[in-house]
């Protein structure tokens, strides 16, 4: 009912002059990006070494309330600057072992994306850690990430190129106390994104993505972890299903491989750190 009361007065309205119209029927323009340029307050808590068993985690809780929980500073700079841990080097023995918990308010009125994420974080760190660093290129063995003969098995995603991408994996616990398996879902993301999560959370050494594979896809990956996965911090028992390991598991479910080789890499060598106030 309401809609047929407002047609004629829009029709009227319309009929006064060119202008009027083309107003009215173009949307509003959207509301500036925030820059991300650093979270608007934060606040960094040394964590007791049990409350590791709750789990590391890295997360969005709200549009505007970023938490890293369980991570130690050498964890930190791994995402902030997508590394892996091993190509990490120098600064103190407690970047390695001491863990934190981050809060961080975000700016603006929109929900970062991940890479606005660990922009904010690279500016914590200089700011809050005291951090710096320089480059070396060093050769380590690496994984190369290559396309299987029979082709990738990966779907395209429709979702629109500027829509953030997801990457989470999340570790399913087994009823003997181990990890049973663990799941990745991937939502509008590219293989260098997938490569990049590969080294820095999962694998113990760099990805290097070889595919020639572009554009974005969807897909979910499951398989059984290994110790060398996930820091070695995976809890001791055997997995109760028969899913298999994650070089298998990519290449039955993804039609990717994943090779060891050798290559150069730009590791990151800390020159300084300082233990962060709390605020």
């Amino acid at each position: 009912m309401t809609i047929g009361r407002m047609a004629p007065m829009f029709m009227f309205l319309a009929s006064l002059a060119g202008a009027s119209r083309i107003h009215a029927q173009s949307p509003p323009n959207p509301a500036p990006r925030p820059s991300f340029d650093a979270f608007e307050v934060a606040t960094i808590k040394p964590e007791p070494p049990e409350d590791f068993k709750t789990g590391r985690y890295m997360r969005m809780e709200s549009a505007h309330r970023f938490q890293a929980k369980g991570y130690t500073v050498e964890g930190l700079i791994a995402a902030a600057y997508n590394l892996t841990p091993r190509a990490i080097s120098g600064g103190p023995a407690w970047m390695k072992t001491d863990r934190f918990e981050i809060i961080g308010a975000t700016p603006g009125d929109l929900r970062p994306a991940y890479d606005e994420q660990m922009a904010m974080v690279r500016k914590l760190l200089k700011d809050r850690f005291n951090l710096s660093f320089h480059r070396e290129e060093k050769v380590f063995a690496i994984y190369e990430l290559t396309v299987s003969p029979g082709g990738p098995k990966l779907t395209a995603s429709t979702a629109p190129p500027e829509e953030p991408y997801n990457l989470t994996s999340t570790l399913f616990p087994a009823t003997s106390g181990g990890i049973d398996h663990a799941m990745l879902p991937a939502h509008n993301a590219t293989m260098a994104q997938f490569a990049a999560l590969l080294q820095r959370a999962i694998l113990d050494r760099p990805v290097v993505d070889s595919t020639g594979v572009t554009g974005r896809y969807d897909f979910e990956l499951q398989w059984t972890p290994d110790e060398s996965q996930f820091g070695g911090a995976l809890p001791p028992g055997a997995p109760d299903t028969g899913k298999p390991g994650l070089s298998a598991a990519m290449e039955q479910q993804l039609g990717l491989k994943m090779a060891s080789t050798r290559g150069p890499i730009a590791t990151l060598v800390v020159d300084h750190l300082d233990r962060p106030s709390e605020t």
